[in-house]
């Protein structure tokens, strides 16, 4: 991966759907699958802790030939895809073969996995199963981690979900 591989997030989710991996996906593209017109070149999961999952999401993570996000490195640096590493960490900034790829077992506001599970809305893209967080979910992520781009786009995420509430 001599430059910064373009993002596809289709082959992404293929990948992790080949592999049995369970996820959430979070952050600007689970906004966007929401409605949200941000745009975004990265997708944000959180996996399943179970050590199964773990497991398959490691075998992934070679097949995506998954590298650490360093600024000045595009093809990013090479790194212990083990389940070991995996079970050690909350967080990994990722490039992989098809994109950008951040997992992270804890998101800011929520308690990981499980709770984004319990209210994740199913999908089907492409062929592929894929659990979105709650919009709702997104928000509280968002509000919690508190960084500036999540500040600039929480008023029109809390505008799609009255928009939401509103439809019910």
């Amino acid at each position: 991966m001599a430059d910064a591989p373009a993002f596809d997030p289709d082959r992404i989710f293929a990948v992790l759907a080949a592999h049995r991996v369970e996820y959430v996906l979070i952050g600007g593209l689970a906004a966007a699958l929401h409605g949200s017109s941000r745009v975004t070149t990265d997708a944000d999961i959180t996996p399943s802790r179970e050590p199964n999952n773990i497991e398959r999401l490691a075998a992934a993570l070679v097949e995506l030939d998954a590298r650490i996000r360093t600024e000045g490195v595009a093809e990013g640096l090479a790194f212990d895809r083990s389940p070991a590493l995996l079970r050690s960490v909350s967080m990994l900034n990722l490039v992989t073969k098809f994109g950008e790829v951040d997992l992270s077992f804890e998101p800011a506001g929520t308690s990981g996995y499980a709770d984004l599970r319990e209210h994740a809305i199913e999908a089907e893209i492409h062929g592929k199963r894929v659990m979105i967080a709650a919009l709702a979910d997104v928000i509280r992520s968002k509000a919690a981690a508190n960084r500036p781009k999540d500040r600039l786009a929480l008023p029109e995420l809390r505008e799609l979900l009255a928009k939401m509430g509103e439809r019910k």
